[in-house]
């Protein structure tokens, strides 16, 4: 769990008054405003100053895009695909997007409810039937309302004991022992996920659709609800159903017979990440992609290439409205939500891998970042929001 403050700054005195909105699209096609020469000018010199100063010199290791109208403003990529081999990042070097993979997931469950084969409104148990908690949702899974605990702090073959006792000057503290968890053996699966909790059933953390609760396992449950639902695996859903239609050429989900040509990651020390024990669950996790293809990702969510206009804003709809702010969660996305915009984003952080794809979509603009040696800088990119933004924000981000 990282938590960051982001103050977004405003631009208005030197930010033009550039009039270059999205204009709505009923069918597959997108049309924009174009950019004059002198607002291009403009948005790339302050991308470059922001990029220099928050993340360039930082060792970073990826690639960043920052678009605007669908026109691509600035783009670079940097350091190494593998540290071992000396290979260079490129446009083409896939990267694991970790919790961005959550949008897929989403879309792909309202692709489904859209052709009738899945209902949001229905129990869990409808599609999975062993499934041993009552009264949980589709749509409780999709909006992290579910009350589930997290299979990653289940599953991850490590248990943290913790007990209160007096020290030597007799005060009570709370000593923390992390020991081995021998459920099961070898690489977790989205099955193994299901099973671990009919077997063990682990409490609850709070009752279905009392309050938010960000938790992998419902993205998980929800990849095998969409491979029950569409009698496909989920690698070959979102393959035929998302990636290939938008010509997301460089983008798949992962799974162990991708371990010859998947990219590692790598610590702050360029040490790499070995496959470890829940590597191979996917859903809330798993899909590779590069900058260009999420920008292709990011366009079809302007347009119906994918869902009906209606069903497609279910995902940027509120759900959660337990604490005051402007911090939300719609279905598989996070939100910024203030009086006259919504901010769809999600971050995401896995091993040595740090992802960050924020859709500003009344500036009809975009920033994603990928990165494979873990580094924080790269969720300040965000603050280039500012610049293309007409008010100023100041929000706080939680979670990757």
């Amino acid at each position: 769990m990282l938590l960051a403050i982001f103050s977004f700054l405003l631009f208005s005195c030197t930010n033009p008054n550039f009039s270059d909105a999205v204009l709505p699209s009923s069918d597959s096609t997108i049309n924009y405003k174009p950019l004059t020469e002198n607002a291009k000018e403009y948005y790339q010199q302050q991308i470059e100053n922001t990029y220099s100063k928050l993340l360039a010199n930082t060792g970073f290791s990826g690639g960043i895009i920052v678009a605007k109208n669908g026109e691509v403003l600035f783009e670079d990529y940097r350091g190494y695909a593998n540290y071992t081999k000396k290979e260079p990042f490129t446009k083409n070097t896939s990267v694991h997007i970790a919790s961005v993979s959550k949008t897929f997931t989403a879309i792909a469950v309202l692709q489904l409810m859209e052709k009738g084969l899945v209902d949001l409104d229905a129990d869990v148990r409808n599609y999975l039937p062993h499934f041993p908690y009552k009264n949980i949702t589709v749509k409780n899974l999709l909006s992290h309302r579910s009350g589930l605990p997290n299979y990653v702090h289940l599953m991850d073959g490590k248990k943290v004991i913790l007990t209160r006792k007096k020290n030597k000057r007799g005060k009570w503290v709370t000593y923390k022992k992390v020991v081995a968890n021998n459920w099961g053996s070898g690489l977790v699966t989205n099955q193994k996920v299901l099973d671990f909790f009919v077997e063990r059933k682990p409490a609850i953390e709070a009752l279905p659709n009392r309050k938010f609760n960000y938790c992998n396992t419902n993205f998980a449950l929800l990849a095998l609800i969409i491979e029950k639902a569409s009698g496909q695996s989920y690698p070959t859903y979102i393959q035929e159903n998302i990636f290939i239609p938008l010509g997301m050429s460089n983008s798949y989900v992962f799974s162990i017979n991708d371990t010859a040509r998947y990219t590692p990651s790598y610590k702050y020390n360029n040490v790499a990440y070995g496959i470890e024990k829940l590597d191979c669950v996917y859903g809330d996790k798993n899909i590779y992609s590069t900058p260009e293809d999420l920008l292709l990702w990011d366009q079809a969510l302007y347009s119906e290439k994918l869902l009906k206009k209606e069903n497609l804003q279910l995902a940027f709809t509120p759900y959660s409205f337990e604490r005051p702010g402007n911090n939300n969660y719609g279905l598989g996305f996070r939100l910024y939500t203030y009086p006259d915009k919504t901010i769809p984003y999600h971050n995401g952080w896995w091993h040595g891998n740090n992802a960050v794809f924020t859709r500003l979509v009344q500036d009809s603009a975009t920033i994603i970042v990928l990165g494979n040696k873990f580094n924080s800088k790269i969720y300040k990119a965000k603050e280039m929001a500012s610049i293309f933004t007409t008010s100023p924000e100041s929000f706080q981000e939680e979670e990757q």
